[in-house]
Formats: C-alpha cells, structure tokens, sequence
C-alpha cells in the first residue's frame, strides 16, 4: 500500500520523490528504476564491479534505516534510464519524525550511485530538518565514503557504511554549536553574500547581478525559521538558494521565479559547500 508521497520533475531529466513516510519500494522504483537495477550497463566492461543499490538499501533497513526521499538522473539513450545515477536519503527509525511539540533535526544516510560508469559508489551524512524540510548535507564534519566499482568491493561497502554512522556524534555536536552561535545583522548579511556567490558565482564589474538579492536569501518562509543564531541562517540562506521558487530578475531582464537545483551532483556540492561555510563562520565567531 502506498503512503503519501511527493513526486516531482524539477528537469527535463531528473525525478525526484519525498514522503514524510518511509517509502515502499514500489514507490522507488517508479521514480528511480536504477536503484533496482539487476546488473551493470551494457557499456560497461568486465573489469567494471557492479554494487546493487537495491541490497545496500535492503541492508541498512535491517539497521532501522528507512528511505524518505529518492531522486534519479534520466538518460536520452533508449534503455539507459534503468542505470544512471541515482541518491537516496535515509533516517533511523527513531528519528523518522518529530516527537511531540519538539520539531529539530534527524540523521540522514546519503546514498549516491550509478550503473553507467557515472559515478563511485559514495555514502555521506546528512542532516534532515523538520521545521523547513531541509535536507542538508555534512560537509568536513564527515566522511565522504567513495568506493570505485573496481575488485572485490563488498567488504568496503559495509565499512564505508559503519564509518558514516560513527560521524553522526559529530554532526550532532557541530549543529549543537551552530545553534550557539549568535549573529549580527552584519554577520548574516557577510554569510548570506558568500552564500549567493556559492549559488550564482562570482559578479565581477560589468556582469550583470545575481537573479536574487542577499536580502532574498535571507528570507524567513516560516514563523519558525526567525532567530539570530547561525543555525536558523544557515537553514534560511540553504533552502531559498536550493529550493528557488523567489522572484527574480534573468541576465535579459526578465521577471523570472528562481529554480530548484535539480542536479544529484549540483545538489550535493552546493550543500556541502554552504555547510562548510557555515562550519567556517562558526569557528571566527569563536
């Protein structure tokens, strides 16, 4: 049976589902066919290890992880689309909502992996936060696990797994002294500019600006997203430069509503890299 779900096509090749539900496989594999995928593609040779996705998946389960969110890459090339790369997110159990009036954060296992030869097989830590729907991911903090698809790889799968686990004490404690950490108008306003650069890179003289104002990047979309602390910036400033939808201006001029980045690759970078910044900004403060 099904539970409530999000579905959504941010590009004309990328899928992408949510569900404040843990999602039944039926449901990945509509969205992400990759993840099920029963061998290595085609084009790949014989020194290329294929790493089910699907098992790993299976596996954590067993551990009381469960899949929120899936998101898949599409491909033109007729019959492709049953490889590419594909993400997964995934929290304990305990921690698939929030208890009562507490509505703060869960630990999230990223999975990222492709049948094509478009990626590594790659595990990294996230962070999930209830109040905005954020799903942030760690960025020095944490082990970005990446295992090639060369030899025997079984054995590096579920220690790369084990190693991601054991960041989450110090995940824990960084987003604890994120909430610590108190900002001035000033302060925001610096991270907020290095942030949009992050988005939209660089504006040297005579380019034209950013599609958004630092002003927007700051915005709170909800009662609950005020605060002068470092946490509550770094949670404004990721979702409006991740999830768009502001108004804007293009490079032509044109009245435009700021897009989602859709890309597993984009997606991924652009998290971590914020979370650095934030993690940098935390430690001047101190």
């Amino acid at each position: 049976m099904y539970t409530p779900a999000l579905a959504t096509r941010f590009a004309r090749n990328v899928h992408v589902v949510r569900s404040d539900f843990p999602l039944v496989e039926e449901q990945m594999r509509l969205a992400a066919p990759s993840i099920f995928a029963l061998g290595k593609h085609a084009s790949r040779s014989e020194r290329y290890t294929y790493i089910p996705t699907i098992d790993v998946l299976r596996g954590l389960r067993k551990e009381g992880f469960e899949p929120f969110m899936v998101a898949q890459s599409r491909s033109r090339i007729a019959g492709k689309t049953e490889f590419t790369k594909h993400l997964i997110r995934m929290r304990h159990a305990g921690q698939a909502e929030p208890r009562g009036e507490a509505r703060g954060e869960a630990n999230e296992i990223i999975l990222i992996n492709s049948h094509d030869g478009a990626s590594s097989y790659q595990m990294l830590a996230g962070v999930f936060s209830f109040v905005c729907c954020n799903g942030l991911v760690c960025g020095s903090v944490s082990n970005d696990v990446r295992i090639p698809h060369k030899g025997n790889v079984q054995d590096e799968v579920i220690e790369g797994a084990f190693r991601v686990l054991e960041d989450f004490e110090a995940v824990e404690d960084c987003t604890a002294a994120m909430k610590r950490v108190t900002l001035d108008e000033g302060e925001e306003r610096a991270f907020a500019t290095a942030a949009l650069a992050l988005r939209y890179g660089d504006r040297t003289e005579g380019q034209p600006p950013a599609p958004i104002t630092v002003e927007q990047l700051m915005e709170a979309r909800r009662p609950e997203d005020f605060g002068r602390n470092l946490w509550k910036a770094f949670n404004r400033v990721q979702e409006n430069a991740i999830r768009g939808g502001q108004p804007g201006r293009s490079t032509q001029g044109r009245r435009i509503r700021t897009r989602e980045v859709a890309s597993i690759d984009r997606g991924v970078s652009l998290n971590r890299a914020l979370w650095v910044l934030a993690e940098e900004m935390r430690k001047l403060k101190h």
